[in-house]
């Protein structure tokens, strides 16, 4: 990207979201009539659905209605369901579930299917398509939105601004379902505030691995409650949502600041983040012509009425250069990654395969592992639409048990998310992974934790360190909840 360019990759493509994750399987080869990596597994259609109970949506078992299931946004994995539940209520999905632990058919909720590793499929089982459940009621005088897991965050938008309020948190991505982020963590720009998605939320519905359907809160099935949220679908398919909503803003001034190194970007960061001048935090990294990065804040205040004063803000920030500051509505400003994907889709780069490392680091040893990491990375390891992210992320603001983060006061999200197009200069999928892999466990040896919406090949082992202290509530949810282990077994965690 050219130095002069939009230092902006908001302007470009943030693409960092939720949605369950885990292990892949083995890749065997990339097959360029799909442009897509296939796996060694393989399933039977329709193979265990004899007999299945009445059902008020539909049961899917043809092939080409199973074949957009056979993939993901990843594009790097396929395994083939035996079928997929297109629901026509809550009731379908626990009868499913239902029918399906005694007979050890493995089960998937799939959302938007954003995961990038093959999180959400199922090689011969069934797949549920989350995408009916999309009601959104909003109250205003509680402030409060109760939701289907299958309702987009953008819709969420929509229906709470309506009614001048919003929801505290949203990913970069809002084109993702509730119930997706929800099994996963939520991160955005917001969290240093407000925590992530998970740890904004009043109440949830759950249909358990043996079909029982829960509404539990922390006050009420607290188990159950505390192991959904950032439980990657181990535990159950969460099926709605009750969420806080704080009032609006109208308008965003967003504040694009450059800073020559890793150690310079951060040592803003942990500035901003101290005194919470921000409502929106985050940070990137930028590829400079001729070779080299360029470190991005990413900084915006919300206003209502007057803008707020730019030199209050950023005057004692140390950047370098012309800040770029640039005013927005505030649902164009949660939602301007639109054209940018639409961008993407238009030129195929959204197709090709999506290797992507989000891990992560303690405060202590960021400066020195991402100074490393980025003296080496260069376009061809992340691709010609790769982006890389950087910001902070205080711990004291995350709550739930299972989004797991280092023992660290202040950790950062680092992100290397790569775009493996077969038809550029980018390095193979195959690679990528390889990568991924490698900088995990150097994350790992100084006890850094993966965000788990990304491509890392994880063994028994590192799902354990991942998980720490509490791998024993983990495990005990998992058994007393889905005791036939059929639930989402793409993540690889109890395999």
């Amino acid at each position: 990207m050219d130095a002069g360019a939009d230092l902006s990759r908001r302007g470009f493509m943030r693409a960092l979201g939720g949605a369950t994750v885990g292990a892949g399987v083995l890749v065997t080869g990339f097959d360029n009539a799909t442009r897509a990596w296939a796996s060694d597994t393989a399933g039977a259609h329709g193979d265990g659905f004899d007999h299945v109970p009445r059902l008020d949506g539909w049961l899917l078992l043809d092939s080409a209605d199973l074949a957009p299931f056979e993939d993901d946004f990843g594009h790097i994995v396929h395994r083939v369901p035996g079928a997929v539940l297109e629901p026509g209520s809550v009731r379908d999905i626990a009868a499913m579930i239902e029918f399906c632990g005694p007979r050890r058919i493995a089960v998937a909720p799939r959302g938007q299917g954003h995961q990038t590793f093959g999180q959400a499929q199922v090689s011969g089982g069934l797949v549920i398509d989350m995408s009916p459940l999309s009601s959104i009621t909003v109250d205003p005088a509680a402030r409060t939105a109760t939701v289907g897991a299958g309702a987009l965050w953008s819709a969420l938008l929509a229906a709470s601004t309506a009614h001048g309020l919003t929801p505290p948190v949203f990913t970069d991505y809002i084109e993702l379902s509730i119930g997706g982020t929800l099994s996963a963590g939520g991160l955005g720009g917001t969290t240093h505030h407000f925590g992530a998605q998970v740890d904004n939320v009043i109440e949830l519905e759950v249909v358990t691995g043996t079909g029982e359907v829960v509404r539990c809160s922390a006050s009420r099935h607290a188990d159950l409650f505390h192991a959904a949220l950032a439980g990657l679908g181990q535990v159950g398919v969460i099926t709605s949502a009750t969420l806080p909503l704080i009032p609006a803003p109208a308008s965003a001034r967003q504040y694009t600041l450059t800073f020559p190194s890793v150690s310079a970007l951060t040592a803003a960061q942990r500035k901003v983040v101290r005194d919470g001048r921000f409502d929106w935090l985050e940070g990137a990294a930028n590829a400079v012509t001729g070779g080299g990065w360029q470190f991005v804040l990413e900084g915006t205040a919300y206003y209502d009425g007057t803008p707020p004063n730019d030199q209050t803000l950023i005057g004692d920030l140390g950047y370098e250069g012309t800040p770029q500051i640039q005013d927005f509505s505030y649902t164009d400003f949660v939602d301007d990654l639109a054209p940018a994907v639409a961008f993407l889709k238009s030129t195929g780069e959204w197709f090709d395969p999506h290797p992507w490392l989000n891990i992560f680091l303690p405060d202590a040893a960021t400066d020195a592992y991402v100074t490393g990491v980025m003296d080496k990375l260069t376009l061809a390891d992340i691709g010609a639409s790769g982006v890389v992210l950087l910001y902070p992320v205080p711990s004291g603001k995350l709550h739930a048990p299972l989004l797991r983060t280092p023992d660290s006061e202040l950790t950062f999200l680092f992100a290397v998310l790569r775009t493996a197009a077969p038809d550029t200069d980018a390095l193979p999928t195959a690679t990528m992974l390889e990568g991924n892999r490698a900088l995990y466990l150097e994350a790992q040896a100084l006890g850094g934790t993966q965000y788990p919406v990304g491509s890392i090949p994880m063994t028994s082992r590192d799902w354990r360190i991942q998980y720490g202290d509490a791998w024993r509530f983990f495990s005990a949810a998992k058994h007393r909840y889905d005791p036939h282990g059929i639930l989402a077994p793409g993540q690889g965690i109890f395999s």
